[in-house]
């Protein structure tokens, strides 16, 4: 323990505290310097498990100060987001810290900051836990600063436990990296959204052989917050309770939805009716991202509507309000996402307004979450056979899993030690792996645990900001006398009748364009398939038609129904058979197709020839009749595009009698009818076949896609 007196870290920790927030009568929130000194004087390890809006980045910010001026290295700060790097530079820089980040967004700036870092002019480095496994950064610049390093501090520290809610495999890479800390460096750990479950992993993370870990926790109460749950009976009121409304909630927001198809099309029809709205999504361009964040918190745009790619440490202090259509799948990642609002004022009103979809919805994301057995054992082998080094391009030929799937489970692999990143690719490490089943049951059990806990806070009568404090496991939980619950509802509950016209014509837009396929997968070869290079222009789809995405707000839920694998076949019903008139109508095809022909299915046959049946009576087109399939037809695969056009590039043929009748027909367009597109590559195939048949060109249609 440093001898330095408490009361002269104080002082000094004041300063710069008064000079980080421009205020010269500031005062210390309650456990801030205690974490200040625990760092500064004793050079501890400390957790700070704070509500957002308390001022965890003041603690290491101040921190940083302090140690480098008693001689420390730079801090390194790991930090999860784009966003959140940017608003946190911003904010070292009026105290008088030098910050600067590494990460996927400034690659052109790196030379400059590695040439700063060996000159000392830096005193915080930024980077992603994604970076540092970067085989460069790794191996070249991270042990040089591990050497020197005054501070580490990971943010959003919930991400290194199993138990987080927004668990990261990149995360768990950072308990090496704290066991890597030499003697006498402190380590800060922080986090708004930490039960006692997380609370209890991080500190065993945290800790070393000879010390403990200094836990500050504070009552995570947010009294500004203003919650309520309103429950509409579909997408379409939802959507006009936001146009009736939206001028109504206080300043400027956000709206999260749950999809980036959800994002999208809110933004569309918010801004239609003359609201200033953009969409924010992992989709989103980044340098269109931080404009879009930048007009935000200069209030030149009403809300934001977003996915959760908008998170983590996005500061807006004076933030009004948060919307939800849909909800998060635990009222801990609730927690963190309303807790953008109402930070630096009195009021914010933060609403939910659940869909019966949401559960679908969560469970997609949840199962795409975990590495699958089986497909890992894949990865290893084919990275043992090799024996070499292999890229990811080269390996997604080898393996049945889609790019980013591979690219997850790779991540998972590499963290528990049985691969490893170099430059070129990667490598099997020759430490076995086994699947650890118990964890990930463990894992998905407190998953659906959190799930339930959702729902029941969507119908809870208790207050619903103590509600959240308990799932957070707070000891402080109390009504807040605020919420509907505590009060009354809040919010407005009247409907303008031209909002609900708008909403419904909004979710009942139909038509999505099927691009075609121009570019064969690499790799075909190794999978015993003759196909290479660009797809010739003979040989190729034109563009085409689906009903809708499947997530879509409007028609989304009534296919997902329709196409679930426990729903009955069955023919076409009328009111879908309306829908997919105006989708031809609208179609601006050129010439108009001279037949149509179907795709054969061995789950929904009666679906898609009743399906190609109506469009052809419907458009007074001769129906030449369905494709077939050989031998055992398509091999499933949910995998990369290479398998997937594997499983299917000999699986159809185009019968004698639909030739002859396509060939008694005028040269022109065919219609070729599927239920569902994915990947597009069986109706790429199917389309070449025809195409070969004597068909001048064929336009895919079908009832939706998947994204």
């Amino acid at each position: 323990m440093s001898g330095e007196p408490t009361g002269d870290v104080r002082d000094e920790a004041l300063d710069v505290l008064r000079t980080l927030v421009g205020h010269a009568d500031a005062r210390f929130h309650e456990g801030q310097f205690e974490a200040i000194n625990a760092l500064v004087r004793d050079h501890s390890r400390a957790l700070v498990v704070q509500r957002t809006g308390w001022g965890k980045s003041a603690v290491y910010f101040i921190s940083t100060l302090l140690l480098r001026r008693r001689g420390a290295g730079p801090t390194i700060l790991i930090s999860p987001l784009l966003a959140l790097m940017r608003d946190q530079v911003a904010a070292a820089a009026r105290a008088g810290v030098r910050a600067v980040s590494i990460n996927s967004g400034n690659a052109h700036e790196w030379g400059e900051v590695l040439t700063r870092l060996d000159n000392d002019e830096v005193d915080v480095l930024l980077v992603s836990p994604e970076r540092l496994n970067n085989p460069r950064f790794r191996d070249e610049q991270l042990p040089a600063l591990i050497a020197r390093v005054g501070l580490l501090v990971v943010d959003e520290a919930h991400c290194i436990s199993d138990w987080g809610h927004d668990f990261r495999p990149d995360y768990r890479r950072l308990r090496d990296l704290i066991a890597q800390m030499p003697a006498g460096v402190p380590v800060l750990a922080t986090t708004a959204t930490a039960n006692e479950r997380v609370v209890h992993d991080v500190e065993e993370q945290l800790g070393s052989l000879t010390s403990g870990v200094i836990t500050i926790r504070g009552p995570l109460a947010r009294t500004s917050l203003r919650l309520g749950v309103l429950r509409l009976p579909d997408a379409a009121s939802r959507l006009a309770w936001l146009l009736s409304n939206l001028d109504s909630l206080p300043g400027s927001g956000i709206i999260y939805t749950l999809t980036v198809a959800a994002a999208a099309d809110t933004a569309r029809l918010l801004r239609e009716a003359g609201y200033s709205v953009l969409a924010y999504t992992g989709q989103t361009d980044p340098t269109e991202r931080e404009a879009a964040e930048q007009q935000l918190k200069a209030n030149e745009v009403k809300a934001l509507v977003a996915t959760s790619a908008l998170g983590m440490g996005f500061d807006k202090p004076d933030l009004g309000f948060v919307v939800h259509l849909g909800a998060p799948s635990s009222p801990v990642a609730y927690y963190q996402q309303v807790g953008r609002a109402g930070r630096a004022t009195q009021n914010a009103d933060v609403l939910l307004l659940p869909g019966p979809e949401d559960e679908a919805i969560w469970q997609y994301f949840a199962s795409s979450s975990m590495p699958d057995e089986a497909k890992a054992a894949a990865v290893i082998d084919e990275l043992q056979h090799d024996g070499g080094t292999v890229s990811t391009i080269a390996l997604e030929s080898r393996v049945d899993l889609r790019r980013s799937r591979l690219e997850l489970l790779l991540k998972v692999l590499d963290v528990d030690g049985a691969v490893e990143r170099v430059q070129s690719g990667w490598r099997a490490t020759g430490t076995p792996w086994h699947y650890d089943a118990e964890r990930y049951a463990r894992i998905g059990a407190a998953r659906s645990s959190e799930q339930q806990a959702m729902k029941d806070y969507e119908t809870t009568s208790a207050c619903r900001m103590e509600f959240l404090q308990r799932s957070l496991d707070d000891p402080a939980a109390r009504p807040c006398g605020r919420c509907d619950n505590c009060t009354a509802p809040w919010y407005p509950t009247q409907i303008a009748t031209s909002a609900t016209t708008s909403a419904d014509e909004a979710l009942n837009r139909v038509g999505v364009l099927i691009e075609p396929r121009a570019q064969w997968p690499s790799g075909m070869s190794a999978l015993g398939v003759d196909l290479r290079g660009k797809i010739a222009v003979g040989e190729r789809l034109a563009a085409g038609r689906a009903l809708a995405r499947l997530t879509d707000l409007g028609w989304g839920g009534p296919l997902r129904e329709l196409l679930q694998p426990s729903t009955p076949d069955s023919d076409i019903a009328p009111a879908l058979t309306q829908a997919i008139v105006r989708v031809l109508a609208e179609w601006d095809w050129g010439p108009r197709p001279i037949a149509v022909a179907s795709m054969p299915s061995r789950s929904r046959p009666r679906l898609v020839a009743s399906l190609a049946r109506e469009i052809s009576h419907i458009g007074r087109l001769p129906w030449l009749g369905a494709l077939e399939l050989t031998g055992d037809g398509p091999k499933n695969s949910n995998g990369n595009s290479a398998y997937r056009l594997a499983g299917v590039a000999s699986s159809f043929r185009v019968s004698n009698e639909l030739v002859e009748r396509l060939h008694t027909l005028e040269p022109g367009p065919v219609l070729l009818v599927d239920d569902f597109v994915d990947s597009r590559w069986s109706l790429t195939v199917a389309g070449r076949l025809l195409r070969a048949a004597g068909a001048e060109s064929v336009l895919p249609f079908a009832l939706a896609v998947r994204a």
